[in-house]
This record gives structure tokens, C-alpha cells and sequence, in this order.
């Protein structure tokens, strides 16, 4: 069984029969919040640790103790212990992730918890991101553009122009750069498809596409009946033409990497085989520590769509207070200070991502052009709700329906005709049985 399937059948069984156990209480007058960090990379769980511990010399009251999660298999874990009633006080996920616990009832309301300060200084776009059914059940404050990394030996040997956030190249002008970057046995890009719903989606929305289309009835996206449909029109189809036919016909991207994660793509990205790799912001840390000493890389804007249009989806990373934690002002308190501008940066440096505060996103070390960060910074304007996350049903189309389609379509087995007929009405059928 799926895990989202999973997750809909053990919630309704666990609200239904209310018997979770009861929280912790505190004891000696002593309060201690457990705070589930999903935190992985050497320095960013240094950065997370050593703001744990400066909380606790300064609250001795509120104690927080640190608790190392993991990425992988994070849904099923945070769900077991959501029906046990053993779940964090303070839970690190990410919007495209959490949206069953939010309407299932497991995250807090955030609204009336968070202080003014924290609430101004994230831009009301990237407050959508962790808004469901009107509330707010999670702060995000990590983001990632997509970008090209980009081999910089063989951008000057093309004598391409080199696009920047004020002038990105256009999807056109990215299929051109492609084909003169095509060179002696070099592709000039790589496209890891092993996951290509997200990277269609999201890139789609600089092209105007949607998928999920969204009315006017009640209910941010939904449609006048109170519906959520996918339709896949030719703004949709723009961004999966143009990978299609640098697979196919153009023969400007390697096919060999349709399977492959980004990571898998770095070997041969440093040994000359693609000019360029699409990839989210923090693969820049693994280019910093794996590159042969000497390789010379750029990081480059997403192209852009008409009149420049640079928009992208992106789904944060985010911070919740589990909806039965008997601690939630005191959660919320540790948040705020866990989250103050200065600690933002130390969390962004550390996981190689943007920040999503306002004044973190002003420091000088996050506007360097080393690694590129000037080039992240300066599209974080640009970046927008992942347009399936808050879509009731998105998982198992995504799983079951838009997955293997775009796989055989990006493979030259089926064509964009196909494609359609697949993700509409296929994808109706799933997301209905979620809208009755």
C-alpha cells in the first residue's frame, strides 16, 4: 500500500477513535520540546545543533532536545508517531510533504502562535506554500531555485551568450545554447529525469502552465464546484516539448540520464560529457566538494518564459508544532528565535539554500558571486507555491499516473497526444475519488 493511501485510511481511524495517548507533561517545572530535524549535511546539522544548544543556555526552563531524523521514509515515520501520540513537539519537513497531516489534523495552527516579527518578515507568496484549509501549519524558511550548472570551459568554447537573472535566455534561446554546446562528443545538457513530475511542473510555470486549474469557488484551488481538475493545454505542454524534442529530435541531451538522479549526473558532467545540468540550488555543495581540482563551473537562471517571465515552483522546507503538543506557545517562542534573520543565514549557508526572511536574504554572504549564491538570490523574488502541493489526491496521480507517463513520453515511447490523454483523464479519475 502507498504511503498517501496509507496515511488517508490510518488518519480517519485515528480521529475517529480518539485514544492516542497523552502527551508529555512537564515535570520539576521543567519543560522540554523535541524538535525532529531533518538536517543532513555535515554543516547544516552543525548549524542546527549549535542553535539548539544557545536556546537551552538561555532558556533553562525550556529545554529543547535535538532528535536526527532522515529524509527518507520521514511521511511513514512522522505518521506512526502521530497516531501514537509520540510525534515531535516541533517537526522539520517540507510543504510538498505534509499536506495530508495538515488536513488530517495532526499540525497546529499557526496563526495566532507566531509573533508579528517572524509573520512580516516572509513574503505572503511563500506563507501560501504551508497555508491549508486557512490555516497555517508550518513556517518556511528554506527554498531552492531550479538552475543550470554549467561547465564554464565549454560555454566560452560555444561562444554562447551567457544568461544572467536580468537577461535569462528564453526556452528558445536555451535550445540554441544546447545545440552549440553539442560538440565533439559532448551533449550540451543532461536531463536527470528519475523524478520528472516536480522539475515539469515547476519549470512549467514560466510558461504559464498551471496543470491543476483553479476557479473561483471556495477553497483556495478549487474550481466554482468546489473541484480541483487537470487540464493540459499548450502553456503545460511548452517546458515537456522542449525536454522531449533535446531528447529526441534535437539530440542536444543525454538519454543515458533519463533514470538518473541529479547527483548521478555529477561524474559525467565533470568529465566534459554534458555542458549543463538542471538541478536545485544546494547540488552546488557536492560540485564544491567533488569537482576535480581545476574544473571551472557556473551557475546560470533557469530559462525564462515569455516577457522574461522567470517564475518557478518551489515547496520549502518547513517548521510545524504537532496539533497535540501540550507546548505549543512555548514551540512557537523556540521557532521564532530559532528563525531570527541572523540564524536564517547560518541555516541557509549551512544546507547551501536560499532563506525565505526578507532580511536574511539582504546579507552579504548570501549576495557573493562564489558558488553562485548572487545568481539564487537574486530569482528568490521569482519563486512560487509548487502549483500541486495543496491539491487533495496530487500524490497518487503523481505516483500512479504523471510519473511513468512522462517517463515513456520523455523517452520517445508514447507522443505528447498520449501524454495528455493520460495525465487528464486519467488524473481526473484519481483526484475525483478525493472530491466527493
Amino acid at each position: 500500500m502507498r504511503r498517501r493511501t496509507l496515511l488517508a485510511a490510518s488518519a480517519t481511524g485515528a480521529l475517529l477513535s480518539g485514544c492516542a495517548p497523552e502527551r508529555r507533561r512537564a515535570t520539576g517545572g521543567r519543560i522540554t520540546l523535541r524538535f525532529q530535524s531533518l538536517a543532513w549535511q555535515q554543516e547544516s546539522v552543525a548549524a542546527n545543533k549549535q542553535l539548539v544548544g544557545e536556546w537551552n543556555a538561555a532558556h533553562p526552563d525550556i529545554r529543547v532536545e535535538y532528535v536526527q531524523g532522515s529524509w527518507d521514509g520521514v511521511h511513514d515515520q512522522l505518521l506512526t508517531s502521530f497516531e501514537g501520540g509520540e510525534a515531535p513537539d516541533i517537526i522539520h519537513d517540507a510543504t510538498d510533504d505534509f499536506a495530508d497531516f495538515a488536513y488530517g489534523g495532526y499540525l497546529a495552527d499557526l496563526t495566532d502562535l507566531l509573533p508579528r516579527r517572524l509573520k512580516d518578515e516572509i513574503p505572503p507568496r511563500t506563507w501560501q506554500t504551508a497555508t491549508f484549509g486557512g490555516g497555517v501549519h508550518g513556517v518556511p524558511f528554506l527554498q531552492e531555485p531550479r538552475v543550470l550548472i554549467a561547465n564554464r570551459a565549454l560555454l566560452e568554447r560555444a561562444r554562447v551568450r551567457i544568461p544572467t537573472a536580468e537577461r535569462p535566455w528564453s526556452w528558445a534561446e536555451f535550445e540554441d545554447a544546447a545545440e552549440a554546446l553539442t560538440r565533439d562528443g559532448a551533449y550540451g545538457v543532461a536531463w536527470p529525469l528519475k523524478e520528472p513530475v516536480s522539475a515539469t511542473l515547476n519549470l512549467s510555470l514560466s510558461t504559464g502552465g498551471k496543470v491543476f486549474h483553479r476557479g473561483r469557488g471556495r477553497g483556495r484551488g478549487r474550481g466554482a464546484d468546489g473541484k480541483v481538475t487537470v487540464r493540459f493545454d499548450a502553456a503545460d505542454q511548452r517546458v515537456p516539448r522542449v525536454i522531449h524534442d533535446q531528447l529526441g529530435g534535437d539530440r542536444t541531451a543525454a538519454r543515458t540520464t533519463l533514470g538518473m538522479g541529479g547527483s548521478d549526473t555529477l561524474p559525467g558532467f565533470f568529465g566534459g560529457k554534458y555542458a549543463m545540468v538542471p538541478l536545485g540550488f544546494s547540488y552546488r555543495q557536492q560540485i564544491v566538494q567533488q569537482a576535480p581540482k581545476g574544473f571551472a563551473w557556473t551557475v546560470l537562471p533557469s530559462p525564462a518564459g515569455p516577457g522574461g517571465d522567470q517564475r518557478q515552483g518551489v515547496s520549502p522546507q518547513t517548521l510545524s508544532i504537532a496539533a497535540d503538543s501540550p507546548y505549543q506557545r512555548e514551540a512557537a517562542r523556540f521557532i521564532d528565535f530559532f528563525l531570527r534573520p541572523p540564524h536564517m543565514v547560518r541555516l541557509a549557508l549551512g544546507d547551501w539554500m536560499l532563506p525565505t526572511g526578507r532580511t536574511a536574504l539582504r546579507d552579504p554572504a548570501l549576495r557573493t558571486r562564489r558558488h553562485g549564491w548572487a545568481t539564487g538570490t537574486a530569482l528568490a523574488g521569482q519563486l512560487r507555491p509548487a502549483p500541486a502541493q495543496t491539491v487533495r489526491g496530487y500524490p497518487e496521480w503523481k505516483d500512479k499516473v504523471a510519473t511513468p507517463a512522462l517517463q515513456e513520453y520523455y523517452s520517445g515511447a508514447i507522443g505528447m497526444g498520449e501524454l495528455r490523454e493520460r495525465l487528464v483523464d486519467d488524473g481526473n479519475l484519481v483526484l475525483a475519488r478525493y472530491q466527493r
